[in-house]
């Protein structure tokens, strides 16, 4: 026995490593570091310098991403295909880290003035935005595990970052408890492909499943999307997201609800695209059923919301429906690739108006010190550049023409129309429904901004921190140019048959 294993210990050879495909995981793994180590060292009244060193951090991990995109189209495969860059990986790793700076931005002045620890901050942070960076690259069950809770443990702590205020508090444990339990979910259905499979590399998984499932894989397939349903907060595994939104800091209910969606939803497509597509009869009348759900819930409790983050809460919920929509269709006739570009430029496009619409909320608060849609009232009278943007972001999310989100709907409505069957044109007329329904509570938000007057007559200013401004301006340039130039987003879409590169 011992001289068989030092045979093969004497066999094993080092796994060949691309370094510059490396190189953005490499550079936040040292980023963390230092962000940790000067920290301990720097005097308090210099805090205000982690955020800049965690920007800096950012976009350093950002130039590998765009000289990776400049230099070819090869794909890059590590650990025998289980850690995989291709331009599906760069493009959404290209957009965690550009959130994940924007968040920067939103949280420079908020844990400067409220006295957090800021250091620490950070350092979750860029742990978290490692873990989705990690996300879109991973092949293996393992890796893909790892990557998932590398991004959600820190986010537990984040949201509770206000350790003195009982809603941080709850939003924490909310999170956490609910959390735990879908990873619980997750790990069990991932350990049910492995046992049945053989295998825990995607492509294995993927070749070793047929059209005549047994029951353990069934199960397996249905457990993985309920642990992945949780991370893009559908319906009915949304429970967390209202009151975890509402308790936690601003900007990291910004980070929530735009990153770890993203990277909730990367995962899922990478095991439905990679490892699960042989199960299309399990996966897709349950994404049908959740996508509908889960736009149509969504938007019913929006409608009810006094609070602004609550009903960005429940709006989130809702676009997350739409996201799912043209997964629930992509194994009917030669949708799958449609499918994905549907969820990528969703995904692109989502970020930078949600993001925008919070850093008007942040920017707003800090006169208002209220979150009830009520302190918007007269903003257009005392905040013009304000209720400008808010009106940009929110039109957006609606869907009208020419920014942002019109597009992203109109290609998942095409991928559902496209797919040509009675299923699909059900879900299209629900969605359709829903995309109306949506508009209401949007416009009552624009109907305060616009109509209303000012609920205690103070027409002061906003004087909104600089890096709030350019984290404005930075959504506002991307809803703006993303729906004026829709080929733009197209072409970044076009990701070379992708459903090829995937193995199916």
């Amino acid at each position: 026995m011992i001289a068989s294993l030092i045979a093969q210990a004497s066999e094993w050879q080092a796994p060949e490593l691309d370094w510059h495909a490396l190189a953005p995981e490499l550079v936040l793994v040292v980023g963390i570091n230092i962000v940790l180590l000067v920290d301990l060292w720097i005097d308090q009244s210099k805090k205000w310098l982690m955020a800049s060193l965690a920007g800096f951090v950012m976009l350093g991990a950002f130039i590998p991403i765009v000289t990776l995109a400049v230099i070819g189209d090869e794909t890059r495969s590590m650990f025998g295909g289980r850690y995989v860059i291709d331009e599906y990986a760069l493009i959404l790793k290209a957009l965690f880290l550009l959130v994940g700076y924007v968040i920067v931005l939103l949280s420079q002045t908020e844990l400067e003035e409220g006295g957090y620890y800021q250091g620490e901050y950070y350092v979750l942070l860029l742990v978290s935005v490692l873990g989705m960076v990690m996300m879109a690259s991973s092949r293996d069950l393992v890796s893909v595990f790892v990557a998932l809770e590398l991004l959600s443990i820190p986010a537990y702590m984040l949201a509770a970052w206000r350790k003195r205020d009982t809603k941080s508090n709850e939003a924490g444990v909310k999170y956490y408890l609910l959390g735990v339990f879908a990873s619980g979910v997750l790990l069990y259905g991932m350990s049910y492909l492995y046992g049945t499979t053989g295998s825990t590399k995607l492509s294995d998984i993927g070749d070793a499943l047929t059209d005549d499932l047994l029951p353990m894989q069934v199960i397996a397939v249905a457990f993985v999307i309920v642990g992945f349903g949780f991370k893009v907060s559908a319906v009915p595994f949304h429970t967390w997201a209202p009151d975890t939104y509402e308790g936690a800091p601003t900007p990291v209910t910004a980070f929530l609800s735009v990153a770890s969606k993203a990277a909730g939803f990367v995962g899922l497509v990478t095991m439905l695209f990679v490892a699960m597509h042989p199960a299309d009869g399990v996966y897709e009348p349950f994404l049908w059923i959740l996508a509908a759900l889960t736009m149509t819930v969504g938007n019913v409790l929006a409608l009810r919301q006094t609070n602004i983050v609550r009903l960005l809460a429940y709006s989130s919920v809702s676009q997350g429906g739409f996201i799912l929509m043209p997964l629930a269709v992509m194994a009917s006739g030669d949708a799958a690739e449609s499918a994905l570009k549907s969820v990528v430029i969703y995904l692109l496009i989502y970020a930078f108006s949600n993001l925008g619409a919070f850093a008007v909320i942040i920017a707003v608060s800090r006169k208002t010190r209220s979150g009830e849609i009520t302190s918007f009232g007269g903003l257009m009278s005392y905040a013009p550049g304000l209720g400008l943007l808010m009106t940009i972001f929110l039109a957006s999310l609606t869907g009208i023409p020419p920014l942002g989100i019109w597009i992203a709907k109109l290609q998942a409505f095409k991928t559902v129309l496209d797919a040509g069957d009675g299923a699909a044109y059900a879900l299209a007329i629900i969605a359709a429904v829903n995309t109306v329904i949506s508009a209401a509570y949007y416009m009552k938000v624009l109907r305060e901004m616009w109509m209303k007057p000012v609920p205690d007559g103070d027409t002061t200013p906003i004087s909104a921190p600089q890096p709030v401004w350019v984290a404005l301006g930075i959504c506002a340039a991307g809803t703006i140019v993303l729906g004026l130039v829709p080929g733009l987003v197209l072409r970044f879409a076009d990701l070379q048959d992708l459903t090829s590169a995937f193995g199916r």
